[in-house]
Protein backbone atom coordinates (compact mmCIF):
# COMPACT_ATOMS: atom_id res chain seq x y z
CA UNK A 1 0.00 0.00 0.00
CA UNK A 2 2.82 2.43 0.96
CA UNK A 3 4.36 2.21 -2.89
CA UNK A 4 1.19 2.53 -4.17
CA UNK A 5 0.30 5.70 -2.14
CA UNK A 6 3.79 7.37 -3.05
CA UNK A 7 2.91 7.51 -6.80
CA UNK A 8 0.71 10.54 -6.76
CA UNK A 9 2.65 12.39 -4.09
CA UNK A 10 6.05 11.61 -5.55
CA UNK A 11 5.01 13.28 -8.59
CA UNK A 12 3.41 16.32 -7.10
CA UNK A 13 5.68 19.46 -7.45
CA UNK A 14 2.70 21.76 -6.75
CA UNK A 15 0.66 21.16 -3.98
CA UNK A 16 -2.20 23.08 -2.30
CA UNK A 17 -2.19 22.17 1.77
CA UNK A 18 -5.35 22.89 3.68
CA UNK A 19 -5.39 23.28 7.35
CA UNK A 20 -8.55 22.96 9.41
CA UNK A 21 -9.91 25.59 12.01
CA UNK A 22 -9.69 22.83 14.91
CA UNK A 23 -5.71 21.84 13.93
CA UNK A 24 -4.88 25.09 14.25
CA UNK A 25 -6.75 26.30 17.44
CA UNK A 26 -7.05 25.64 21.43
CA UNK A 27 -8.84 26.79 23.92
CA UNK A 28 -6.80 29.86 24.97
CA UNK A 29 -6.65 30.68 20.98
CA UNK A 30 -4.24 30.24 18.07
CA UNK A 31 -2.22 26.81 18.55
CA UNK A 32 1.80 28.34 17.98
CA UNK A 33 3.10 25.11 18.31
CA UNK A 34 0.60 23.46 15.09
CA UNK A 35 1.42 26.98 12.83
CA UNK A 36 5.09 26.73 13.52
CA UNK A 37 5.17 22.46 12.69
CA UNK A 38 3.61 23.08 9.63
CA UNK A 39 5.63 26.45 8.84
CA UNK A 40 8.28 24.08 9.42
CA UNK A 41 7.37 21.31 7.02
CA UNK A 42 6.45 23.26 4.39
CA UNK A 43 9.80 24.98 4.50
CA UNK A 44 11.33 21.61 4.28
CA UNK A 45 9.35 20.67 1.12
CA UNK A 46 9.91 23.90 -0.52
CA UNK A 47 14.04 23.42 0.09
CA UNK A 48 13.51 20.57 -2.40
CA UNK A 49 11.91 21.92 -4.91
CA UNK A 50 8.17 21.87 -3.83
CA UNK A 51 5.15 24.64 -4.69
CA UNK A 52 3.25 24.63 -1.56
CA UNK A 53 0.05 27.06 -1.49
CA UNK A 54 -1.43 27.31 1.93
CA UNK A 55 -5.28 27.54 2.48
CA UNK A 56 -5.66 28.07 6.43
CA UNK A 57 -8.85 28.63 8.26
CA UNK A 58 -8.63 29.80 11.87
CA UNK A 59 -9.42 33.52 11.97
CA UNK A 60 -12.79 33.03 12.84
CA UNK A 61 -12.17 30.60 15.37
CA UNK A 62 -9.03 32.78 16.18
CA UNK A 63 -11.40 36.07 16.11
CA UNK A 64 -13.73 33.93 18.67
CA UNK A 65 -11.56 33.22 21.38
CA UNK A 66 -9.00 36.38 21.03
CA UNK A 67 -12.94 38.34 21.82
CA UNK A 68 -13.96 35.75 24.69
CA UNK A 69 -17.09 35.24 22.75
CA UNK A 70 -18.70 32.12 23.62
CA UNK A 71 -20.16 30.91 20.09
CA UNK A 72 -19.61 31.90 16.36
CA UNK A 73 -22.50 35.17 15.98
CA UNK A 74 -25.75 34.72 13.60
CA UNK A 75 -25.09 38.19 12.19
CA UNK A 76 -23.22 38.92 9.02
CA UNK A 77 -21.59 41.94 10.21
CA UNK A 78 -20.56 40.70 13.73
CA UNK A 79 -19.26 37.46 12.17
CA UNK A 80 -17.22 39.57 9.61
CA UNK A 81 -16.18 41.93 12.71
CA UNK A 82 -15.19 38.56 14.52
CA UNK A 83 -12.67 37.37 11.23
CA UNK A 84 -10.99 40.89 10.83
CA UNK A 85 -9.78 40.27 14.38
CA UNK A 86 -8.61 36.85 14.19
CA UNK A 87 -6.89 37.37 10.84
CA UNK A 88 -4.61 39.39 12.22
CA UNK A 89 -3.20 37.32 14.78
CA UNK A 90 -3.43 34.07 12.11
CA UNK A 91 -0.87 35.89 9.58
CA UNK A 92 1.12 37.34 11.81
CA UNK A 93 1.53 33.85 13.58
CA UNK A 94 2.67 32.79 9.79
CA UNK A 95 4.48 35.46 9.20
CA UNK A 96 6.85 34.52 12.65
CA UNK A 97 6.34 30.89 12.03
CA UNK A 98 8.13 31.18 8.32
CA UNK A 99 10.59 33.89 9.02
CA UNK A 100 12.22 31.02 11.72
CA UNK A 101 13.05 29.43 8.04
CA UNK A 102 13.84 32.42 5.43
CA UNK A 103 10.64 31.90 4.25
CA UNK A 104 8.42 35.13 3.12
CA UNK A 105 4.37 34.90 3.33
CA UNK A 106 1.59 36.49 1.52
CA UNK A 107 -1.78 36.92 2.30
CA UNK A 108 -4.75 36.63 -0.09
CA UNK A 109 -8.20 36.89 0.73
CA UNK A 110 -10.68 35.43 -1.79
CA UNK A 111 -14.26 35.57 -2.75
CA UNK A 112 -16.32 32.93 -4.94
CA UNK A 113 -16.91 35.77 -6.95
CA UNK A 114 -13.11 36.27 -7.64
CA UNK A 115 -13.19 32.88 -9.19
CA UNK A 116 -16.16 33.54 -11.21
CA UNK A 117 -15.26 37.18 -12.87
CA UNK A 118 -13.14 36.49 -15.76
CA UNK A 119 -10.40 39.23 -15.31
CA UNK A 120 -10.12 38.57 -10.76
CA UNK A 121 -9.89 34.93 -12.12
CA UNK A 122 -6.81 35.39 -14.23
CA UNK A 123 -5.35 38.43 -11.82
CA UNK A 124 -5.38 36.00 -8.90
CA UNK A 125 -3.47 33.36 -11.03
CA UNK A 126 -0.98 35.44 -11.77
CA UNK A 127 -0.63 36.95 -8.83
CA UNK A 128 -0.33 33.33 -7.28
CA UNK A 129 2.33 32.14 -10.18
CA UNK A 130 3.97 35.10 -9.06
CA UNK A 131 4.38 34.39 -5.79
CA UNK A 132 5.76 30.95 -6.20
CA UNK A 133 8.62 32.06 -8.25
CA UNK A 134 9.60 34.50 -5.81
CA UNK A 135 9.80 31.29 -3.12
CA UNK A 136 7.01 33.19 -1.47
CA UNK A 137 4.09 31.27 0.29
CA UNK A 138 0.95 31.88 -0.37
CA UNK A 139 -1.72 31.81 2.71
CA UNK A 140 -5.14 31.86 1.54
CA UNK A 141 -8.17 32.03 3.44
CA UNK A 142 -11.66 33.61 2.46
CA UNK A 143 -12.58 37.29 2.81
CA UNK A 144 -14.63 36.73 5.57
CA UNK A 145 -14.91 40.06 6.21
CA UNK A 146 -16.50 41.14 3.12
CA UNK A 147 -18.35 37.77 3.26
CA UNK A 148 -22.36 37.40 2.08
CA UNK A 149 -24.28 34.27 0.75
CA UNK A 150 -24.04 35.60 -2.96
CA UNK A 151 -20.02 35.62 -3.10
CA UNK A 152 -18.62 32.74 -0.08
CA UNK A 153 -17.21 29.78 -0.88
CA UNK A 154 -18.93 28.07 1.92
CA UNK A 155 -16.45 26.99 3.44
CA UNK A 156 -12.54 26.23 2.91
CA UNK A 157 -12.66 22.57 2.22
CA UNK A 158 -14.19 24.32 -1.33
CA UNK A 159 -11.87 27.03 -1.65
CA UNK A 160 -8.67 24.98 -1.76
CA UNK A 161 -10.26 22.77 -3.83
CA UNK A 162 -11.12 25.85 -6.12
CA UNK A 163 -7.25 26.63 -5.67
CA UNK A 164 -6.44 23.43 -6.61
CA UNK A 165 -7.87 23.88 -10.27
CA UNK A 166 -7.08 27.43 -10.48
CA UNK A 167 -3.45 26.98 -10.15
CA UNK A 168 -3.40 23.10 -11.91
CA UNK A 169 -2.06 21.41 -8.58
CA UNK A 170 -0.43 17.86 -8.95
CA UNK A 171 -2.38 17.12 -4.97
CA UNK A 172 -4.43 18.47 -2.37
CA UNK A 173 -4.07 17.74 1.54
CA UNK A 174 -6.53 18.72 3.74
CA UNK A 175 -5.16 18.28 7.62
CA UNK A 176 -8.20 17.71 9.87
CA UNK A 177 -8.51 17.23 13.77
CA UNK A 178 -9.51 13.04 12.38
CA UNK A 179 -6.76 11.18 10.36
CA UNK A 180 -8.73 10.46 7.98
CA UNK A 181 -12.40 8.82 6.50
CA UNK A 182 -14.03 6.58 8.75
CA UNK A 183 -16.82 3.99 8.13
CA UNK A 184 -18.52 6.05 11.28
CA UNK A 185 -17.68 8.95 13.16
CA UNK A 186 -14.40 7.80 15.14
CA UNK A 187 -14.60 10.56 18.50
CA UNK A 188 -17.68 8.39 19.44
CA UNK A 189 -17.68 5.37 17.74
CA UNK A 190 -14.51 2.90 19.60
CA UNK A 191 -14.94 0.31 16.19
CA UNK A 192 -14.57 2.88 13.72
CA UNK A 193 -12.41 2.16 11.11
CA UNK A 194 -10.27 4.48 8.62
CA UNK A 195 -10.71 4.16 4.97
CA UNK A 196 -6.93 4.16 3.62
CA UNK A 197 -8.23 4.32 -0.11
CA UNK A 198 -11.30 5.86 -2.38
CA UNK A 199 -11.20 5.27 -5.69
CA UNK A 200 -14.79 6.46 -6.22
CA UNK A 201 -16.73 8.82 -4.58
CA UNK A 202 -20.72 7.74 -4.58
CA UNK A 203 -23.07 8.01 -2.57
CA UNK A 204 -22.37 5.36 -0.13
CA UNK A 205 -19.34 7.43 0.55
CA UNK A 206 -21.28 10.75 1.18
CA UNK A 207 -23.55 9.09 3.61
CA UNK A 208 -20.47 7.62 5.50
CA UNK A 209 -19.19 11.43 5.67
CA UNK A 210 -22.59 12.68 6.31
CA UNK A 211 -22.04 11.20 10.21
CA UNK A 212 -19.21 12.81 10.81
CA UNK A 213 -19.82 16.70 11.46
CA UNK A 214 -17.26 19.27 11.86
CA UNK A 215 -17.59 21.28 15.19
CA UNK A 216 -15.27 24.69 15.39
CA UNK A 217 -15.10 25.42 11.48
CA UNK A 218 -18.16 25.11 8.90
CA UNK A 219 -16.88 22.42 7.22
CA UNK A 220 -17.15 18.97 8.40
CA UNK A 221 -16.09 15.68 6.55
CA UNK A 222 -18.98 15.92 4.10
CA UNK A 223 -17.06 19.26 3.07
CA UNK A 224 -14.01 17.59 2.37
CA UNK A 225 -15.51 14.80 0.33
CA UNK A 226 -16.93 17.20 -1.91
CA UNK A 227 -14.18 18.83 -2.28
CA UNK A 228 -12.22 15.83 -3.38
CA UNK A 229 -15.06 14.72 -5.53
CA UNK A 230 -13.62 18.22 -7.64
CA UNK A 231 -9.97 17.50 -7.44
CA UNK A 232 -10.23 13.79 -8.49
CA UNK A 233 -12.71 14.87 -11.46
CA UNK A 234 -9.59 17.16 -12.85
CA UNK A 235 -7.21 14.27 -11.91
CA UNK A 236 -5.78 15.88 -8.80
CA UNK A 237 -5.42 13.57 -6.00
CA UNK A 238 -6.79 13.83 -2.20
CA UNK A 239 -5.30 13.05 0.71
CA UNK A 240 -6.99 13.85 4.36
CA UNK A 241 -4.81 13.31 7.01
CA UNK A 242 -4.74 14.46 10.70
CA UNK A 243 -2.75 17.77 11.30
CA UNK A 244 -2.22 16.91 14.29
CA UNK A 245 0.25 14.17 13.82
CA UNK A 246 4.19 14.89 14.09
CA UNK A 247 5.80 16.01 10.75
CA UNK A 248 2.34 14.19 8.80
CA UNK A 249 3.34 16.60 5.79
CA UNK A 250 6.73 15.00 5.70
CA UNK A 251 5.72 11.53 6.24
CA UNK A 252 2.99 11.88 3.39
CA UNK A 253 5.72 12.71 0.56
CA UNK A 254 8.58 9.85 2.24
CA UNK A 255 5.47 7.85 1.01
CA UNK A 256 4.27 6.81 4.48
CA UNK A 257 0.04 4.88 4.50
CA UNK A 258 -1.44 8.14 6.12
CA UNK A 259 -5.01 9.49 6.45
CA UNK A 260 -7.35 8.50 3.23
CA UNK A 261 -6.01 8.83 -0.36
CA UNK A 262 -8.18 9.62 -2.62
CA UNK A 263 -7.42 8.65 -6.18
CA UNK A 264 -7.46 10.95 -9.19
CA UNK A 265 -10.09 9.67 -12.40
CA UNK A 266 -7.52 8.57 -14.84
CA UNK A 267 -10.08 10.21 -17.49
CA UNK A 268 -10.21 13.85 -16.18
CA UNK A 269 -12.74 16.26 -16.88
CA UNK A 270 -10.58 18.80 -19.58
CA UNK A 271 -9.86 22.18 -17.31
CA UNK A 272 -12.97 24.13 -18.85
CA UNK A 273 -15.51 22.06 -17.58
CA UNK A 274 -14.28 21.89 -14.12
CA UNK A 275 -14.56 25.30 -14.17
CA UNK A 276 -17.90 25.22 -14.76
CA UNK A 277 -18.90 22.59 -12.55
CA UNK A 278 -16.86 23.93 -9.37
CA UNK A 279 -15.84 27.59 -10.04
CA UNK A 280 -19.13 28.90 -10.82
CA UNK A 281 -21.51 29.46 -8.40
CA UNK A 282 -25.34 29.23 -10.35
CA UNK A 283 -27.27 32.19 -10.68
CA UNK A 284 -30.60 30.35 -11.13
CA UNK A 285 -32.21 26.91 -11.86
CA UNK A 286 -33.25 25.49 -14.91
CA UNK A 287 -36.34 22.54 -14.21
CA UNK A 288 -36.08 20.12 -17.01
CA UNK A 289 -38.59 16.94 -17.86
CA UNK A 290 -37.95 13.65 -18.72
CA UNK A 291 -37.45 13.62 -22.17
CA UNK A 292 -34.44 16.63 -21.77
CA UNK A 293 -32.92 14.72 -18.54
CA UNK A 294 -32.54 11.55 -21.03
CA UNK A 295 -31.00 13.05 -24.19
CA UNK A 296 -28.28 15.38 -21.76
CA UNK A 297 -26.91 11.95 -19.84
CA UNK A 298 -27.91 9.26 -22.36
CA UNK A 299 -27.46 10.87 -25.17
CA UNK A 300 -24.89 13.74 -24.49
CA UNK A 301 -27.46 16.16 -25.82
CA UNK A 302 -27.64 20.24 -25.42
CA UNK A 303 -30.63 21.86 -23.52
CA UNK A 304 -32.79 22.88 -26.06
CA UNK A 305 -36.16 25.36 -24.72
CA UNK A 306 -38.50 22.41 -25.62
CA UNK A 307 -37.53 20.48 -23.21
CA UNK A 308 -37.69 23.07 -20.09
CA UNK A 309 -40.73 23.05 -17.49
CA UNK A 310 -39.22 26.03 -15.29
CA UNK A 311 -37.07 28.94 -14.55
CA UNK A 312 -35.96 29.91 -10.87
CA UNK A 313 -33.73 33.56 -10.60
CA UNK A 314 -32.67 36.11 -12.80
CA UNK A 315 -29.43 35.68 -14.45
CA UNK A 316 -28.02 37.35 -17.97
CA UNK A 317 -27.10 34.94 -21.23
CA UNK A 318 -23.68 33.64 -20.47
CA UNK A 319 -24.16 33.42 -16.67
CA UNK A 320 -23.92 29.90 -14.96
CA UNK A 321 -27.22 27.87 -13.87
CA UNK A 322 -27.85 24.66 -12.70
CA UNK A 323 -30.86 21.84 -13.78
CA UNK A 324 -32.52 20.05 -12.13
CA UNK A 325 -34.97 17.63 -13.10
CA UNK A 326 -38.95 17.18 -12.38
CA UNK A 327 -38.06 15.48 -8.76
CA UNK A 328 -35.92 18.49 -7.79
CA UNK A 329 -32.77 16.03 -8.31
CA UNK A 330 -29.67 18.73 -9.48
CA UNK A 331 -28.42 17.30 -12.65
CA UNK A 332 -25.34 19.82 -13.78
CA UNK A 333 -24.37 23.28 -14.07
CA UNK A 334 -24.12 25.24 -17.34
CA UNK A 335 -23.59 28.43 -19.04
CA UNK A 336 -26.92 30.21 -20.66
CA UNK A 337 -27.14 31.66 -24.22
CA UNK A 338 -30.38 33.43 -22.98
CA UNK A 339 -31.63 35.31 -20.31
CA UNK A 340 -34.04 34.50 -17.66
CA UNK A 341 -37.07 36.54 -19.21
CA UNK A 342 -36.24 35.35 -22.85
CA UNK A 343 -36.19 31.67 -21.45
CA UNK A 344 -39.81 31.93 -19.47
CA UNK A 345 -40.84 32.96 -22.88
CA UNK A 346 -39.16 29.96 -25.11
CA UNK A 347 -39.86 27.68 -22.43
CA UNK A 348 -41.41 24.01 -24.11
CA UNK A 349 -41.26 25.57 -27.32
CA UNK A 350 -39.48 24.21 -30.60
CA UNK A 351 -36.48 26.12 -31.45
CA UNK A 352 -38.04 26.85 -34.88
CA UNK A 353 -40.83 29.12 -33.35
CA UNK A 354 -38.20 31.00 -31.26
CA UNK A 355 -37.84 33.82 -33.84
CA UNK A 356 -41.42 34.36 -33.71
CA UNK A 357 -41.06 34.78 -29.91
CA UNK A 358 -37.89 36.76 -29.40
CA UNK A 359 -37.97 38.64 -32.89
CA UNK A 360 -34.30 36.56 -33.35
CA UNK A 361 -32.60 33.47 -33.16
CA UNK A 362 -29.05 33.58 -32.01
CA UNK A 363 -28.94 29.93 -31.17
CA UNK A 364 -30.92 27.12 -31.21
CA UNK A 365 -29.77 25.48 -27.16
CA UNK A 366 -30.46 27.15 -24.60
CA UNK A 367 -27.37 25.47 -23.19
CA UNK A 368 -24.40 23.77 -25.58
CA UNK A 369 -23.61 21.07 -24.74
CA UNK A 370 -19.78 22.07 -24.85
CA UNK A 371 -21.13 24.86 -22.15
CA UNK A 372 -23.25 22.32 -19.79
CA UNK A 373 -21.49 19.45 -17.00
CA UNK A 374 -23.36 16.14 -16.02
CA UNK A 375 -22.25 15.60 -12.03
CA UNK A 376 -22.72 12.33 -12.94
CA UNK A 377 -19.59 12.64 -15.09
CA UNK A 378 -17.47 14.25 -11.88
CA UNK A 379 -18.47 11.33 -9.92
Amino acid sequence: MATERQHPLALAKRVVVKVGSNVLTQDSGLNLAVIRSISRQISRLMSKGREIILVSSGAMAAGMRKLALPARPTEIPARQGVAAVGQAGLILAYEKAFARHGRKVAQILLTAEDMTHRKRYLNARNTLNTLLAWGVVPVINENDTVMVEEIQFGDNDNLAAVIALLMDAQALINLSDIEGLFDKDPRTEPDARLIPEVVSIGRTIESVALGIPGSLGTGGMLSKIRAARKTTAAGIPMVIASGRQRDILLRLFAGESRGTLFVPRSQRLPSRKCWIAFSLKPKGTLRVDGGAEKALIQRGKSLLPSGILGVEGEFGSGDPVQFVNAAGEILGNGLVNYNASDIRKIKGLQTNRITAVLGEKPFDEVVHRDNLVLFAETD
